[in-house]
């Protein structure tokens, strides 16, 4: 059989020889691994590599999206702080316009109350002076009829009451 080291202590320079096929082995070896292994091993590394550089291009797409998102959210609040002010200004205009049309509303209703209690003041004053000028005109006839103890014709009752109206008014305006 062969034994190598006892071959190794037959010759004193086996170093080179050692190397030799140590050298030899290895070839073989790699020789053995190309043909058998070499493929897979390079397949599973191309592959693992793939996969690597996908995972970080979907974590940097992922980074990408998450901060557009981000953005569109800040975007989002920023119209929706827009809107609540755009609405609660709205919402003040709106209110004082209300108020300011009620007020408006208000003072003709009083203006248009005022004018009617005038226009009733002054029909209830024209009234109170017919009635007072027919009173005064009864009155006055009775009074001259007792004066001068007869009957009165109708002009000059008419020109008494002209007369008297005169005086009153006159009287009246100077007071």
């Amino acid at each position: 059989m062969f034994n190598p080291i006892i071959l190794a202590a037959e010759h004193p320079s086996s170093t080179f020889g050692d190397m030799l096929i140590v050298t030899l082995s290895f070839l073989i070896l790699l020789i053995l691994l190309k043909v058998f292994a070499w493929d897979s091993v390079a397949d599973m590394m191309n592959k693992r590599a793939k996969k690597i550089s996908d995972d970080l291009d979907n974590a940097e797409k992922s980074r990408v999206n998450a901060q557009a998102l981000e953005q569109k959210r800040q975007e989002q609040l920023m119209n929706s702080r827009s809107e609540a002010a755009d609405i609660i200004k709205n919402a003040k205009d709106s209110g004082e316009q209300s108020r300011q049309n009620i007020l408006r509303e208000t003072q003709l209703e009083v203006s248009r109350l005022k004018e009617k209690a005038q226009a009733d003041i002054s029909q209830e004053r024209e009234h109170t002076m017919n009635a007072i000028k027919d009173d005064v005109a009864l009155l006055s006839i009775q009074i001259a009829e007792k004066i001068l103890n007869k009957e009165i014709s109708t002009e000059t009752h008419e020109a008494l009451i002209n007369q008297y109206i005169e005086g009153l008014s006159a009287n009246h305006e100077t007071k």
